[in-house]
């Protein structure tokens, strides 16, 4: 293979051929689209007391189902996991001038969910194995304001829970386990989602299994539960009949999922350890593949008991050991017909309304306010794990699914190690 020449200096990539899309739809969730587009039911939903409060027969069908599956005792149903969280910290009773640690690394509502409700985002550092919240950097970031934790399982890996439990219960914070990217991952045998006190998932088409949107939470505690219900469904105008007497945080708006959205996912869930093992047997393959190239270490799993669902195949790149800079690399592997990113999202922290301290139009509220003095640090540096991650060491991609073949995890291989190969000639090549 070292003599064929690399893609990117005009000869022949590794692969010429557009890899298949992953399309999970078939015959059984478009038969159950039809059957309620032929009730004309299409959401079952009512902002009043009553059964219709919590929807309709495919809404909490699947939230029933859901709660099984996880061993729940509460489902709670959302158009996006990004108006569960939202729901969550709400729940949670999250208000102005309380802080939440939060991952840097990470979709944006994991974090945006906190300032919504006039909370600050605190961010702490990444473990570098797992690229989940370092439990020694969360309880560095712990103030006598911390009042809730957001856990993100990352790219399908679980984060240290007992960890984060126990410093969760020393200083009496509330968990959020943010599972998007990890459905149906374990750790130490037991379902991320279900440790902490609320788990959120997420359906949007991009995600393992997909109702094209939509989001899941579960948690043992019912007033949580009937709290992110209110959240979802207009509680401003239901909660006295709930009885509740703390109103805080219960005005809510319509975050609601529709009938036929519950009907697909309902059918998804069905099919979710199909395509989780499917992900798990290609990354196990790809392992050893890349197991003799020099300067990549594929992810571990660190433990017997834990379950990497591998939402991204991540890699740690040495570029020393490879002799290529990182984003040359990535550029070289693409030109030979294999996906292939670095660096995954900049730190949140770095982005403007972070940098600015702005995310209302008058003034600088939640980052400064009556309610809070404004010495949170966003400053580059803050999270040297997350940043050395983001700007060097990191590479992943997302092939290691179905329909995809030991073939196509041979090909990536291939294409590591022609360019490996080949290193001398691209770096003279780009020195011109």
């Amino acid at each position: 293979m070292s003599d064929e020449k690399l893609a990117l200096l005009g000869g022949s990539p590794i692969n010429s051929e557009p890899w298949p899309e992953s399309n999970t739809i078939g015959e059984e969730e478009k038969k159950a689209v039809m059957a309620v587009l032929d009730s004309g039911v299409l959401s079952g939903f009512r902002a009043v007391p009553g059964e219709d409060f919590y929807g309709g027969p495919q809404v909490r069908g699947l939230e029933s189902e859901w709660s099984a599956y996880f061993g729940a005792s509460h489902s709670v149903s959302f158009n996006s996991l990004t108006s569960g969280l939202f729901a969550a910290v709400g729940a949670s009773r999250i208000g102005p001038g309380d802080e939440v640690i939060v991952s840097p690394y990470t979709m944006a509502a994991s974090v945006t969910c906190v300032v919504a409700y006039g909370g600050i985002p605190v961010f702490a550092d990444l473990d570098p194995e797992s690229y989940c919240l370092d439990p020694a950097s969360i309880e560095e970031r712990i103030t006598p304001r911390t009042k809730a934790i957001v856990i993100v399982h990352l790219f399908g890996y679980p984060a240290d829970m007992d960890r984060i439990m126990d410093i969760a219960s020393r200083h009496h914070l509330t968990v959020i386990e943010d599972c998007a990217q990890a459905p149906a991952g374990q750790y130490r045998g037991r379902y991320v989602g279900t440790i902490g006190h609320i788990g959120g998932f997420s359906l949007n088409r991009h995600k393992t299994i997909q109702a094209g949107e939509g989001g899941m939470m579960i948690t043992e505690d019912p007033e949580l539960a009937l709290r992110m219900q209110l959240i979802r469904n207009h509680g401003e105008v239901t909660v006295e009949a709930f009885g509740l007497e703390d109103v805080a945080n219960t005005f809510g708006g319509n975050t609601r999922m529709t009938e036929m959205e519950a009907a697909v996912a309902r059918e998804q869930l069905k099919k979710l350890d199909g395509l989780n093992q499917a992900r798990i047997t290609l990354a196990q393959h790809l392992d050893t593949c890349l197991a003799e190239v020099p300067g990549i270490e594929p992810q571990r799993v660190q433990h017997a008991d834990d379950k990497h669902v591998y939402y991204l195949y991540t890699m740690h790149y040495d570029e020393a050991v490879v002799g290529l800079p990182r984003d040359l690399f990535v550029e070289a592997v693409r030109a030979e017909g294999v996906e292939l990113r670095q660096g995954y999202v900049k730190p949140i922290y770095l982005e403007p309304m972070f940098q600015q301290k702005r995310a209302f139009s008058k003034g600088q509220f939640p980052f400064a306010s009556e309610f809070h003095d404004a010495n949170v640090s966003y400053d580059k540096g803050i999270c040297p794990v997350t940043e050395a991650a983001y700007d060097h060491e990191l590479i992943f991609g997302s092939f290691v699914r179905w329909p995809l073949t030991e073939a196509h995890m041979d090909q990536v291989a291939d294409a590591f190690k022609k360019v490996i190969a080949n290193r001398d000639a691209l770096l003279a090549a780009k020195a011109k």
